[in-house]
């Protein structure tokens, strides 16, 4: 079922997804269907957990690899998540009018606390020098940027090559911020700028 759901609504989009639909797909009556799932929110939202699990799954994989520096599997969270909201748009336009109903359960808490631990391990490595404050810092306005950004470009049609700039540019300004953090965590001097 859940695969029929996910091939109606790429194949016709969020405008056009129904619980009649997903059942044609799935070969079933919409009686059957509703057994499971009493609401096309309520498919949506299953498959939205499903993307939250996989992505949340696949960032942290990135952001957990200690044998690769840390700015390179940022750059490579960046790429991953821009190209993630740009995919899931259609989803989350679907769940727009739901969203008061799944903001808040069980599987989008997990996932935001599984990703915020994720965040906080990667800033203590990233910023070995900096404070508790400034990695936290620096892992909220991370993390609400690529929110925000990730929102805004995926409202419409991209290329790849596109989304591919938008998440190199915001990449590079991370690494620079990050550096920047820890050149001043570290002190004078530690900057690449030899004193007299």
């Amino acid at each position: 079922m859940l695969a029929a759901a996910a091939q109606v609504l790429a194949r016709d989009g969020a405008h056009r997804f129904t619980t009649a639909r997903v059942a044609e797909k799935a070969g079933i009556s919409v009686g059957s269907l509703y057994q499971y799932f009493p609401n096309k929110a309520a498919i949506l939202f299953r498959l939205q957990a499903e993307e939250w699990r996989q992505n949340g799954e696949l960032l942290r994989g990135i952001l957990e690899d200690s044998t690769r520096p840390p700015l390179e599997r940022l750059r490579e969270v960046v790429h991953a998540f821009i190209r993630s909201e740009c995919a899931e748009a259609e989803m989350r336009i679907a769940l727009n009018d739901a969203a008061p109903l799944y903001r808040d359960a069980p599987e989008a808490k997990e996932s935001r606390v599984s990703g915020t631990r994720a965040v906080q391990n990667f800033m203590r490595e990233a910023l070995p020098t900096a404070s508790e404050k400034q990695r936290a810092l620096a892992g909220d306005v991370i993390m609400m940027s690529l929110n925000a950004v990730g929102k805004r470009i995926s409202e419409q049609e991209r290329t790849e090559q596109e989304v591919d700039a938008y998440a190199g540019a915001m990449a590079d300004m991370f690494g620079a911020y990050l550096s920047q953090l820890e050149g001043s965590a570290a002190g004078p001097g530690c900057r690449g700028v030899s004193s007299p």
